[in-house]
């Protein structure tokens, strides 16, 4: 464990609370493939991976988990949230072959009164004897505060008893939830600064939700106030609204206080990428750091400020998350973001070609036609009126699913003029021809990319023959990864377009 004086702990619990989004479950297999990226790739210091007497699937995960970090050496990065409940948490704990509890107490004398129905005597003496059994059977113990703020707020005798007669114990950290999302940035500061002041020595963290879209700001202002840990989730998973995203605060606290983390920026992508393909929830486009358009200038007049002295960047450079900025393509394009795009192509346009382009591009655009710099081609030619010259062209293809049975695709290409027929069976119609193409290329010194991300769009509204618009996403082998867009009434066409843009980019 790392332990410099301005080192702030990240405590990620997407494996725990991130499961309480609506429609997230992992599975065993997916929570231990995310244990070790979190904790090996991301550099994440710890991890809470489950809840304690949940269920066998839980326990087969949990337990997984924690056999995989006791032979890496990283067991005490390992917790998991018990309750109290005389000791049965400890014990399922204990016997899954966990080090650290996470014990989730009532930080509020409304939830404890209400919802317990106990006095705060009653419940400050089971948490001390939860406490203290949790330390007889050898776990390290943390205690969760729920509804802090909401405590704070209403009885900040409460949380000040309660903390007192739990602080005594050898409990290592006292974990400090804003439950509800309730909280501002000053109140975060000001608690912070008056538990601080109240038990110097103690370690307090901040579990912070995004209820009114304060949490980062919320983090931030507890780092400052003296919180030694932040805890996060990938992508801000979480109930309701989510919790503390971890890219955000990451980079937050790297480049607006002394303080610093261990997390390794680089791989911030990486993660979020995993975990929306594990959970299934996407983020927004632009959500900071990691959305799919945050590097991406659209206005002219900032590609030109780009292009004359880097004008419109800030500390978020996209090259410290392992990607590249993009220049739009649409109606607000100017000639720095056609100059952009044509630079990445390898092609140059004369003046006179270049304003044309231009005004077509815009014209696309004023018609909500999306422009994609693998279009620029074909947009030239437009203006040209000279063919295109592709090196590959899909002739023909016929695709046949049926209930009950894999999908076939049989598949005639013309590749440098050769005519090649290929088949294949795959998950859906679109894979099936995938795997057809992959068939017919093979031995033709063609690397077919990977696909990374794939989105179908149809207006709203839209009836059954609306044109569909394909975005397919290819990780392209050394270099920058490649958008190409097929537009179609039928979705699986659509996709076909996208991807025959996209070998001809690659062969060319």
């Amino acid at each position: 464990m790392k332990s410099r004086k301005n080192y702030i702990e990240i405590m990620d619990t997407t494996l725990r609370d991130g499961e309480q989004t609506p429609g997230v479950s992992f599975t065993p297999e997916e929570k231990l493939h995310l244990a070790r990226t979190l904790l090996t790739r991301a550099k994440i210091d710890r991890l809470e991976i489950g809840s304690a007497r949940v269920s066998a699937g839980e326990r087969d995960g949990v337990k997984a988990i924690i056999e995989w970090a006791n032979r890496r050496g990283l067991i005490d990065s390992i917790e998991i949230l018990g309750f109290v409940d005389n000791g049965k948490s400890v014990d399922w704990i204990a016997e899954c072959g966990g080090k650290v509890i996470n014990l989730l107490t009532k930080g509020s004398r409304r939830h404890c009164t209400i919802q317990l129905r106990k006095t705060p005597e009653e419940h400050y003496s089971e948490v001390a004897r939860d406490v203290k059994y949790a330390l007889e059977r050898g776990l390290s113990v943390n205690v969760y505060l729920e509804d802090w703020t909401g405590g704070m707020r209403e009885d900040f005798g409460y949380v000040y008893s309660m903390i007192r007669a739990l602080k005594d114990l050898d409990i290592k950290r006292f974990m400090l939830p804003d439950t509800l999302g309730i909280a501002d940035p000053d109140e975060i500061s000001r608690y912070f600064q008056w538990l601080g002041n109240a038990f110097p020595g103690l370690k307090f963290e901040f579990h912070g939700h995004n209820d009114y879209g304060m949490v980062t700001a919320n983090s931030l202002a507890a780092v400052k106030a003296g919180a030694t840990g932040i805890h996060t989730t990938i992508n801000g998973l979480g109930e309701r609204t989510g919790n503390q995203p971890l890219a955000q605060i990451a980079v937050a606290i790297e480049d607006m206080t002394p303080f610093t983390t261990g997390i390794a920026i680089k791989q911030l992508q990486h993660v979020s990428d995993t975990v929306q393909n594990m959970s299934g929830k996407r983020t927004a486009w632009n959500t900071p750091v990691t959305g799919s358009d945050v590097f991406t200038q659209t206005c002219g007049v900032h590609a030109d400020g780009d292009k004359k002295g880097n004008l419109y960047a800030n500390l978020l450079l996209p090259e410290r998350f392992g990607r590249s900025r993009n220049y739009a393509l649409g109606k607000l394009a100017g000639k720095a973001s056609l100059d952009k795009n044509l630079e990445e192509l390898g092609m140059e346009l004369d003046e006179d070609t270049r304003k044309k382009v231009l005004a077509e591009i815009v014209r696309l655009g004023d018609r909500k036609k999306q422009v994609a710099n693998t279009d620029l081609p074909f947009i030239i030619s437009g203006v040209l009126r000279t063919p295109v010259h592709n090196r590959l062209k899909v002739e023909s293809y016929h695709l046949e699913s049926r209930s009950g049975c894999q999908a076939k695709a049989d598949v005639v290409l013309v590749f440098d003029d050769e005519k090649i027929e290929a088949q294949a069976v795959g998950d859906g119609g679109f894979d099936a021809f995938v795997k057809a193409m992959r068939k017919a290329l093979k031995g033709k010194n063609i690397s077919f990319p990977k696909l990374l991300d794939f989105e179908q769009r149809i207006p709203p509204g839209g009836k059954t023959d609306a044109l569909v618009e394909a975005s397919i996403m290819w990780d392209i082998p050394g270099g920058k990864p490649l958008r190409t867009i097929g537009v179609d009434s039928d979705q699986v066409v659509a996709a076909i377009i996208a991807t025959e843009k996209m070998l001809n980019q690659v062969v060319k």
